[in-house]
């Protein structure tokens, strides 16, 4: 069925999301999808994690959710086997399936190659492009996400670059990313200055001095010992600021002796999934800093009202770095220098928390563009047949 079909048939769409599981942060955005009165939706995935994605939690769905179990088995390295991948690819009851884009996951390149041999519409869910394609890696992923008919990306950048590559940009549907926006939205509004005061005595003693944090899986790949370096430095310039580490992982160890030999005052709060306590210490601070590559750590902190700072590097970032408008809502450092980050960082510790205008400037992008609602409506787009439009209104 072609995109002209599709768009003037008097029948909803009958659309698969195919995942390896729903993570938890994808609750909010498949319930609506559940809500849609433009496409009848059914979501197929394992239902908890089985070694792929470092232990994150699944998604639970309230019944109105039409999901299907389909076990993903990692069988080496990155590899994965989803034989429902497969199945909704062949399955009569959809005219549409959405896979995630994984180039290294066999069970979709079958899957969806088998939906386009049999006249459904195929469409790839993912970051796409983060870099220009290069050697032989850049070929197989080139043959990868040359399969489906139209794809949706979470950021611009991914959309520029497959057009270089021969896309017509109306097959490109930019959907940005989303967390649960109305349940964060609830959690910021039962905090106030004088919770967020509480919180800084209770982690540091005292209220005044400001706060930097940073809600990330404490991996080598997230370079927190630049952040540590950095709190560090500023306070060699006579500018004293403390740190909050929310999560955990392999080198909490590390960074936590580090903090100490560095004399930085740090709070490790360890792994955390409640949305106040992460409301209360993001609120708490005056700056998030993603010193490595970041990806929903930006959509947690701007909610909350408070900007963002990561590095400059759009080959080594993830979509959601689209969003920081730097001065506005956060800012950009140079990729790997501890210098340029203490210089970023210090820009947003001159008052005792964020300014009416920061909080404001980050809300909006949010409110705009990085929500629930926003996907949706993207995403039925795209599945009726419509063209992209980047910045079509949503009211």
């Amino acid at each position: 069925m072609n995109d002209t079909q599709q768009a003037t048939t008097n029948t909803r769409p009958q659309v698969a999301v195919v995942y390896h599981f729903f993570p938890h942060y994808r609750r909010a955005i498949v319930e609506e999808l559940a809500r849609s009165t433009q496409a009848d939706f059914t979501f197929i995935g394992d239902d908890h994690d089985r070694g792929y994605a470092h232990g994150i939690r699944a998604a639970q769905f309230t019944p109105a959710v039409k999901f299907i179990l389909a076990p993903a088995h990692r069988f080496g390295g990155p590899f994965r086997w989803q034989w429902g991948a497969v199945r909704a690819g062949m399955n009569p009851a959809f005219d549409t399936v959405i896979f995630h884009a994984v180039p290294h996951w066999p069970c979709t390149w079958i899957g969806a190659i088998a939906a386009r041999l049999l006249g459904k519409r195929v469409f790839f869910w993912g970051h796409g492009y983060l870099s220009q394609p290069s050697g032989l890696k850049g070929l197989f992923r080139k043959l990868f996400y040359a399969i489906p008919h139209q794809h949706m990306f979470y950021g611009r950048g991914s959309k520029q670059i497959a057009m270089q590559h021969g896309w017509s940009p109306e097959h490109l549907h930019v959907i940005y990313n989303s967390q649960d926006m109305a349940e964060q939205i609830a959690a910021r509004e039962k905090v106030n200055v004088t919770r967020t005061d509480q919180i800084r005595r209770e982690l540091f003693g005292d209220a005044t001095t400001p706060v930097v944090i940073c809600t990330t899986r404490l991996i080598a790949l997230r370079r927190l010992d630049l952040l540590i370096d950095a709190i560090a430095e500023l306070k060699r310039r006579g500018t004293n600021a403390n740190l909050i580490i929310v999560g955990d992982g392999e080198e909490r160890a590390t960074l936590e002796a580090q903090s100490i030999a560095r004399g930085v005052r740090a709070h490790f709060e360890g792994a955390c999934y409640n949305e106040q306590r992460i409301a209360e210490l993001v609120m708490a601070s005056n700056v998030t800093v993603a010193p490595g590559m970041v990806g929903l750590t930006a959509m947690h902190s701007m909610v909350y009202g408070v900007p963002v700072v990561t590095h400059n590097d759009a080959d080594d970032q993830m979509p959601e770095w689209e969003a920081i408008i730097p001065g506005k809502n956060g800012s950009l450092f140079s990729k790997n220098n501890v210098g340029s980050l203490t210089e970023a960082i210090q820009l947003w510790l001159s008052t005792q928390y964020p300014t009416v205008a920061t909080k404001s400037a980050c809300h909006a992008i949010m409110d705009r563009f990085w929500n629930p609602t926003y996907q949706r409506r993207a995403i039925e787009r795209a599945v009726c047949g419509e063209p992209a439009d980047d910045l079509f209104d949503i009211k």
